[in-house]
């Protein structure tokens, strides 16, 4: 874990450097921003460390080490072969115990002589929470944690690793220059009533969202248009989208972005700078969403994250 704590108070101080060399078009030196170009590149580059805070920490995207599915019945985990779930070799028991779907509820019994803590306290049996109930039952065994997520109709165990080798050769996420001009004006155009969108997802299904309306906004001369998602409870709308940079530059399957909800006027901002890689770049154990038809914009977005290179 010394090599994670490392890598985390270094970030700063990359930052920092990067800040004389991430600047807008026609800029050459730090000197040449004013006060508020210079607190725009600090807001960019604070919003991508806590991006990678986020991702290696102990329950961040890169600690992710399994992903199984459960069938109605009994379902025996361990790491030996003989299991259902085969958990990975050498970081678990061979024999942890077994959970139970049962209709869609879900139970997980320990085997004896197996140390298992929910909440601070072992447990030997125990109704396990999926994670649509917004407080899933967490189970862990030494560096390895793991809850029920629910998809579609079907059941699925994820697995983290608080010492996956993942995070400790993390090498960190290339950004496109900062570029004031990727921050654009944008109008919700109301759907009413709300539009029920078909968001398609890495695991073939097709997924139901709600839309708000269609945020509308010009970029080099031309109107294009994003249908995001409204989260319930979430101040922002979710946005999928796909640019003409997808498989070269940035990750193949498109990326992710946060818009404040629009005003009084319907008004808001929409900032490609802050345009992020989903889960699936980072780990083949993430169910990510992918863009819907009407969000592949003919256009390269060069800016936000770029594809991130695998160690």
């Amino acid at each position: 874990m010394n090599g994670i704590t490392h890598l985390q108070k270094l970030w700063p101080m990359i930052f920092m450097i990067a800040l004389n060399v991430i600047i807008s078009p026609g800029c050459e030196k730090k000197e040449d921003l004013s006060p508020k170009e210079v607190s725009y590149i600090n807001e960019i580059q604070e919003w991508h460390q806590k991006r990678i805070t986020g991702l290696t920490s102990k329950d961040g995207w890169l600690s992710l080490a399994g992903l199984y599915w459960l069938k109605e019945g009994k379902n025996t985990f361990g790491s030996a072969e003989e299991n259902n779930l085969k958990f990975p070799l050498g970081e678990a028991p061979d024999f942890i115990g077994s959970i139970y779907l049962e209709k869609g509820t879900i139970r997980c019994e320990i085997n004896s002589g197996i140390n298992v803590f929910s909440g601070g306290k072992k447990v030997s049996s125990v109704q396990m929470k999926a994670d649509v109930s917004g407080e899933p039952t967490i189970l862990e065994l030494n560096s390895l944690s793991w809850f029920i997520i629910k998809r579609g109709e079907e059941y699925g165990v994820r697995l983290r690793d608080s010492e996956n080798e993942n995070i400790t050769r993390f090498k960190g996420i290339e950004m496109f220059p900062i570029d004031t001009t990727w921050r654009v004006s944008a109008k919700l155009e109301p759907y009413d009533p709300p539009k029920i969108i078909e968001v398609p997802t890495i695991l073939g299904t097709i997924s139901k969202e709600t839309s708000p309306g269609a945020l509308v906004f010009r970029l080099r001369g031309n109107i294009y248009r994003l249908d995001p998602i409204a989260e319930p409870g979430d101040e922002s709308l979710f946005v999928i989208f796909a640019d003409q940079t997808n498989g070269s530059e940035t990750y193949d399957a498109g990326r992710f972005l946060y818009v404040n909800k629009p005003n009084e006027n319907d008004s808001t901002i929409i900032d490609f700078n802050k345009a992020y890689n989903p889960p699936c770049a980072f780990t083949s154990f993430a169910t990510c969403p992918l863009p819907p038809t009407q969000n592949v914009l003919p256009i390269r977005i060069t800016a936000g994250e770029k594809k991130y290179a695998h160690p």
